[in-house]
């Protein structure tokens, strides 16, 4: 055989080990679990039910708020419940739009609070958490929601949330948020995004009994306020690029239980109409994900172009150089490859003709990562509304770093 079906070969043994023996990430049926008759507050009266404030922490967000924050305020929710909305340093007038959208919907009651520019060691969102989180456990909730500013909740989010977490005694109940595919690129590049999540954090590993895989998705946490506590969250991650994935390790090592899964009825609002803004929202933490380790960076473009990029390029070349092991090899992992991604395409709701050309866009995925290592290391990882986060190069005493204005 030669060295391209060699590598076609271990191409293809790499995605049979996926299809079967990674949780069977690419299966979409890790939903938000239904309550169990008879237990928790699904069946019980009002005054059964938790008290829960819903925290969101809103930076320039203006553009996205008259289409999220009234589906919060409109929760219809049994128990007592309350919105604070914490204006992280705004230019556009969030807070006054908040305020004002309070005012002309019924619902929730609305708080809106500032917390200030952050504090050295802390980014611009866990800032902003943390001083939600603590103006709301003062009101003594069970539970608290920690929802972004672009995301859009059906009038029964929060009731289902607390149903699942309480009937199924978990501390923290999170939704991967349906975002949004409007456009070419959302449709090109948002579905392979979910998919290399679970592919890395596979739901089901999350869910057992028996955890295999930590993570959360930061759009949407049902959090057990006791747990936050003990778990000393937001503290704990305070330098936390990717804040949900280490607010999931915090509150894991704090002996919580955890559920991850997609979301039916919760809806990310925020537009990535070009390439541009869809490519800013994966540099800023693909090199973080990566521990920012170089030779972690280098084996995640081996593996990318080894997974993703040798079958089609096998296929093709076996074909025109008549190397029927590398075609044969080549063409049936991209045939596994197409058939692990047709559920997440329809998940939302595309067609799932569009499959075979995952791997132009895992080769987009891979120019991102490693523009996000540029990036770090040119002293601009992490941006994000004005904020840029470096990362552990910047760091100061206790491995803290102080977060400086850019973009």
């Amino acid at each position: 055989m030669s060295t391209l079906a060699w590598f076609a070969a271990l191409s293809l043994a790499v995605w049979v080990w996926l299809l079967l023996g990674q949780g069977f990430f690419w299966r979409t049926d890790q939903r938000l679990p239904k309550a169990r008759p008879g237990r928790g507050p699904a069946r019980a009266g009002t005054a059964a039910w938790p008290d829960v404030v819903v925290v969101v922490p809103a930076r320039d967000e203006a553009g996205v708020l008259p289409l999220s924050l009234p589906s919060l305020l409109a929760q219809d929710y049994p128990g007592r419940a309350e919105v604070i909305l914490v204006d992280d340093g705004s230019t556009d007038g969030t807070g006054r739009l908040a305020a004002g959208l309070a005012a002309r919907h019924d619902g929730l009651p609305l708080t809106v609070v500032s917390p200030g520019e952050p504090g050295p060691g802390w980014t611009g969102k866990l800032w902003a958490l943390r001083h939600g989180m603590a103006l709301a456990r003062a009101r003594g909730p069970e539970f608290l929601l920690l929802t972004d500013a672009d995301i859009a909740h059906e009038p029964d989010s929060l009731r289902r949330l607390v149903s699942a977490a309480r009937d199924d005694d978990r501390d923290l109940v999170s939704q991967m948020a349906r975002l949004r595919v409007a456009t070419f690129w959302e449709r090109l590049v948002v579905p392979a995004f979910v998919y290399f999540f679970a592919q890395l954090y596979p739901f089901r590993w999350i869910n057992a009994a028996r955890p295999r895989a930590t993570a959360a998705a930061g759009g949407c946490v049902l959090l057990r306020t006791e747990t936050a506590v003990k778990a000393d969250v937001p503290d704990a991650i305070r330098t936390s690029v990717i804040d949900d994935v280490s607010l999931a390790r915090a509150v894991r090592e704090a002996g919580g239980r955890i559920w991850l899964g997609l979301a039916d009825r919760v809806d990310s609002v925020r537009p990535y109409p070009g390439l541009g803004e869809l490519w800013r929202m994966v540099t800023r933490s693909a090199y973080a994900q990566l521990r920012y380790s170089p030779p972690l960076l280098l084996g995640t473009v081996a593996g990318l172009a080894l997974v993703y990029l040798v079958p089609p390029a096998a296929l093709v070349a076996g074909l025109v150089a008549g190397d029927a092991p590398a075609a044969w090899a080549g063409g049936a992992a991209w045939a596994v490859m197409t058939g692990t991604y047709v559920p997440m395409l329809r998940y939302y709701r595309q067609s799932p003709g569009t499959a075979p050309l995952l791997p132009f866009t895992a080769f987009l995925y891979l120019l991102m990562t490693v523009d996000s290592a540029v990036r770090h290391h040119r002293g601009r990882g992490g941006a994000w509304k004005g904020r840029v986060h470096p990362g552990p190069r910047a760091a100061t005493g206790g491995g803290e770093f102080t977060p400086r204005h850019g973009e």
